[in-house]
């Protein structure tokens, strides 16, 4: 009943695609969801979501095989607790720049002994009923992704890929770039050394990189890069996206009718 299969892609060496949700709704998951993602992240560190939307968010993958995940705020033990109790296979750790940050983002994500997280009847496993199997099988199903975006980070990336539990140091380019004075600008010499050095620690421990992308060839670019889990964007930029074509398109076509378009 219980599996995590973007786990299973990972630990065999495979790439892993999925979206963030920006914009809490459910009818936005059921349409991504009918496009086969790999996993959804629900954003609850700079989205709007609360914890009885985020529950929603999860019923709506329902019967897909797509791995629901949340992205916190920080690395507050309650958060771990609200975002697995709610549905969530998976979790999104911002700002983790230490090794004790790591071992405390792990130790939060599973069950003793392993870990402290509390045991408790909820939806996802039938408000207890399927408890004993859950409580068995959650330490290897749940995905642990950290994400690298300071230089503190970057100094301490060897020691955060050899933490026993993390899955993902995953690259947030914007506050990545940010904090190492380039803001967005990918291909400054900088930012490129950074990830090499994300790239170079995960692939000594066995464990996978990730990737913020923006745009379709970015996915295929990241994976041949060596990033093994990497989101195609949020869904606001998609519908930005898929807004601005449409619109353009349809200007340009009213300008060679010698249409006005509006101001």
């Amino acid at each position: 009943m219980f599996a995590n299969p973007v786990k299973d892609r990972l630990r065999q060496g495979l790439p892993s695609v999925g979206n963030w949700i920006s914009l809490p709704s459910a009818p936005v998951v059921e349409v991504i969801s009918a496009y086969q993602p790999d996993w959804l992240v629900f954003d609850t560190e700079h989205g709007p979501a609360g914890w009885e939307l985020v529950e929603d968010l999860a019923r709506a993958t329902g019967g897909t095989g797509i791995v629901p995940m949340v992205r916190i705020v920080n690395s507050d033990p309650g958060l771990f607790k609200q975002a697995f109790d709610r549905g969530a296979f998976g979790v999104v750790v911002p700002m983790v720049s230490t090794p004790e940050q790591a071992r405390a983002a792990v130790a939060w994500s599973k069950y003793p002994p392993e870990g402290v997280r509390g045991v408790a009847g909820s939806r996802v496993n039938r408000y207890g009923l399927d408890l004993p199997e859950y409580f068995a099988r959650w330490n290897e199903l749940v995905l642990v992704v950290l994400q690298v975006e300071t230089p503190e980070a970057l100094e301490h990336v060897d020691a955060l890929a050899a933490t026993p539990g993390v899955d993902v140091l995953f690259v947030g380019p914007n506050d990545l770039s940010a904090s190492l004075g380039v803001f967005r600008q990918f291909d400054h010499p900088t930012f490129r050394r950074a990830l090499d050095r994300v790239l170079a620690a995960t692939a000594r421990r066995g464990i996978a990189a990730g990737y913020m992308a923006s745009t379709a060839d970015e996915v295929l670019q990241r994976i041949d890069e060596g990033f093994r889990f990497v989101s195609a964007g949020s869904d606001a930029r998609m519908l930005a996206g898929a807004a601005a074509a449409t619109y353009k398109k349809i200007r340009d076509g009213l300008a060679e009718r010698k249409i006005a378009a509006r101001a």
